[in-house]
């Protein structure tokens, strides 16, 4: 009995394949428009998709245009082929802005771009745009059941985002490149007000002006030292009990006596 029914699977699976290299090969598109839908509802992702991709081009402008390029779409996303799949629902929202599936493609569009971003170390251009596909998926479909989700993608892409502005704010100090390191914070808390990374860029900015002040030439040093103490006192304030608090009010005794040296002197 085993043994028939591994030979009655055997036929089957042979059979399978054998429809579909027919269709593959077939110059009906009719024909592979069917085994390729039949395919994509058994999830057969792959074999639909080498399906769709040769029927494509004659089915424009026909009834069943929409249909395919929304399977179309579809399985370059369940492939995980997410260039592809972004690329390919965008297309299908503005060839098909009044379908009843232009929601979901544009949903599946923006998170195809979500699934692109790289990790924060890397270079960010991705992250911006699919956080930008989200923002308009988000104003378009104020209602959506997918709205949820949406919301935890932008906010997981925004927090990426912060990260790579403070690490680069750091990377500047590291490198002694105290005025670029500066410039970043600067940039970073006025761009990301409610940051987690907040505290500690006050700290980095004061930490790269003690450094640029203590270490700068004489005829510039009053002028940094005068800064230094300024960012000091906007870390202190923002946060009097930083854990590095401690530390920065060592440093900033320092600056206070070389400005005390330059009060003397005048």
């Amino acid at each position: 009995m085993k043994k028939l029914l591994y030979i009655s699977f055997i036929f089957v699976v042979f059979s399978s394949c054998s429809d579909f290299q027919k269709a593959l090969k077939s110059e009906d598109i009719s024909k592979k428009f069917e085994m390729g839908t039949s395919l994509f509802e058994e999830g057969k992702w792959n074999k639909a998709n080498r399906l769709f991709a040769q029927i494509v081009p004659q089915y424009r402008g026909k009834p069943q245009a929409e249909k395919l390029m929304y399977m179309y779409s579809m399985t370059f996303y369940n492939m995980e082929d997410y260039y592809v799949a972004a690329y390919q629902f965008e297309r299908f929202e503005t060839s098909y802005p009044n379908s009843e599936k232009v929601e979901e493609a544009s949903f599946l569009g923006a998170k195809s771009a979500y699934m692109l971003s790289p990790k924060y170390s890397k270079e960010q251009k991705e992250t911006i745009q699919a956080s930008e596909r989200l923002q308009l998926f988000i104003n378009k479909y104020p209602d959506s059941e997918s709205l949820p989700e949406a919301n935890q993608m932008v906010k997981e892409l925004d927090i990426k985002l912060e990260r790579k502005a403070f690490e680069i704010a750091k990377q500047y100090n590291l490198i002694t490149d105290y005025p670029a390191s500066i410039k970043s914070c600067e940039n970073f808390i006025l761009e990301f007000p409610g940051s987690t990374y907040r505290e500690a860029t006050f700290y980095v900015r004061f930490d790269s002006a003690y450094k640029l002040a203590v270490n700068s030439v004489e005829q510039k040093k009053e002028e940094r030292v005068k800064d230094a103490i300024k960012y000091f006192e906007a870390y202190k304030k923002a946060y009097p009990n930083a854990e590095n608090i401690q530390l920065a009010s060592e440093m900033h005794k320092e600056l206070t006596d070389i400005q005390n040296q330059f009060n003397t002197k005048s």
